[in-house]
């Protein structure tokens, strides 16, 4: 009877251990085709990443699952195992995707990534989309018409900037393409370039707006706007706050902006005085003649002005006017005040 007993014992612990290592045995499969699969399929936002020469392939994994575009450096190196020993990965700057699986990118890794040769160009702010295109143009970094179809509608890497979902269907970059100083690989592509301006307002986006935008009545292209028409008007970085204020306080009281900024933006070019006529154009831009924001941003704003948009300075000004040749204004509170603020000589 013991021994009937001690064998039925053997045999449940036999049939326990058995079940237990198909279960592992399966549940490792799974682990392992999982990581295989994309760390997200939707998300297709470039990552650029650089992989330095005499990189070990742990160093690869780890430079790899660092930046979030692999699920688990070891199976990454289970899976190099796997290729054909004339399959080798080259160190080089490459631009992957969380969207891409674990194939597509050790096929990216042995095609080969970009050789570390950068140039570096600087967008000033302020500057229109028109001007940023002439300015990569001569310096002979982009072809100027396929820049422009590129930057002409939001939707063209809508998919890459989750914050251009909140502009009008049809937008175009007007105003998100951040000014600053970059740098781009000798063989890079106009859809680099617009990346990195992109990736550069999206910093911004992140750290001063995002936050801060359910404090305001406004949305982001709303607040985006007007940030272009305080660096079109405001010469001086202290006076971007009060600048601001001054339009808030218009904006309020339902006063139009009669901003220059926004005329010269249809004229297509910048003058010291507009005409009568010229103040009366007729278009949804022209502040002299409508209530309220533009459609859309009319330059690309710089950090302080963004702030100043979006943190006005309290202030009970509704007038200003250039004062002096440093590019200083004089601010007033009533039109007759205005009138008085004769600019100093």
């Amino acid at each position: 009877m013991y021994k009937v007993k001690s064998k039925n014992k053997i045999h449940t612990m036999f049939y326990v251990f058995f079940v237990l290592l198909i279960l592992i045995i399966f549940l490792s499969f799974n682990y392992y085709a999982k990581s295989l699969e994309p760390v997200s399929s939707m998300d297709k936002k470039p990552i650029n990443i650089d992989i330095p020469s005499s990189s070990s392939t742990k160093n690869i994994g780890e430079i790899l699952e660092k930046n979030n575009l692999i699920k688990n450096k070891w199976i990454f190196l289970l899976k190099v195992k796997t290729l054909d020993n004339k399959a080798y990965l080259k160190a080089g700057n490459y631009s992957l995707s969380k969207s891409m699986d674990l194939e597509e990118i050790l096929n990216a890794l042995i095609e080969g990534g970009r050789s570390g040769n950068t140039i570096s160009f600087t967008i000033p702010e302020g500057y229109e989309i028109k001007d940023i295109a002439e300015k990569l143009e001569k310096e002979g970094l982009i072809n100027l018409d396929k820049f422009l179809i590129l930057v002409s509608e939001k939707e063209n890497f809508e998919g890459e900037f989750s914050f251009l979902k909140h502009l009008d269907k049809e937008q175009s970059l007007e105003g998100f393409l951040f000014p600053s100083t970059y740098e781009v690989y000798e063989n890079h592509s106009e859809e680099d370039i617009i990346r990195k301006m992109l990736e550069g307002f999206e910093e911004i986006y992140i750290k001063d707006i995002e936050k801060n935008l359910k404090n305001t009545d406004f949305d982001l292209n709303e607040i985006i706007t007007l940030a272009s028409i305080i660096e079109r008007e405001a010469k001086l970085d202290k006076e971007r706050p009060t600048i601001s204020g001054v339009f808030h306080n218009r904006l309020k009281t339902g006063m139009r902006l009669q901003s220059c900024a926004t005329v010269q933006y249809i004229l297509g070019e910048r003058k010291e005085r507009l005409t009568d006529e010229e103040t009366g154009i007729n278009s949804p831009f022209n502040t002299y003649i409508n209530e309220g924001l533009p459609p859309s941003p009319i330059a690309s704003p710089g950090e302080k002005s963004l702030i100043a948009a979006i943190r006005p300075a309290d202030v009970d000004y509704l007038f200003f006017r250039l004062a002096d040749e440093d590019g200083s204004h004089t601010f007033t509170k009533t039109y007759k005040e205005h009138l008085n603020a004769a600019p100093k000589k």
